[in-house]
């Protein structure tokens, strides 16, 4: 299978591992998966931390490479076609990085692992990861 991890799921990993369905984590430690964090949750993690918004225990030039490095996933890109398919979505989300995370997981046919009930409106196949009901 081929995962996409939400930008909270993938920190929540390392930060908040209770925050995550036992399950969830499974399938993201399970070596037999392709697991991929978009360039889109790193920009949103840069931003965020930058503006205070979120601790890291190291600056998002380190952790980000190396808990990658540590979890063996793989980078996924923002292409052109991504881009381009947000044209095609629906505002069911508002914030660009949700919809560009639904336009990859549309464009490449990945499998959206998330605890945000606002991806489930776009038809894309979701793996539930919070510990509360979606």
């Amino acid at each position: 299978m081929r995962l996409l991890v939400d930008t909270h799921c993938w920190l929540w990993q390392f930060l908040a591992p209770d925050r995550l369905r036992s399950d969830a984590v499974e399938l993201l430690t399970d070596e037999r998966h392709d697991v991929f964090l978009s360039v889109a949750s790193a920009w949103e993690i840069v931003i965020k931390h930058g503006l205070g918004k979120l601790r890291l225990p190291t600056a998002p030039e380190h952790y980000i490479p190396d808990s990658l490095a540590a979890q063996g996933y793989l980078e996924l890109p923002i292409e052109q076609r991504h881009v381009l398919r947000l044209a095609q979505l629906p505002l069911h989300h508002k914030d660009p990085f949700d919809r560009i995370l639904v336009a990859q997981s549309h464009t490449d046919g990945l499998h959206l692992v998330t605890a945000d009930r606002l991806m489930l409106a776009y038809g894309v196949p979701v793996i539930w990861a919070g510990v509360d009901a979606p």
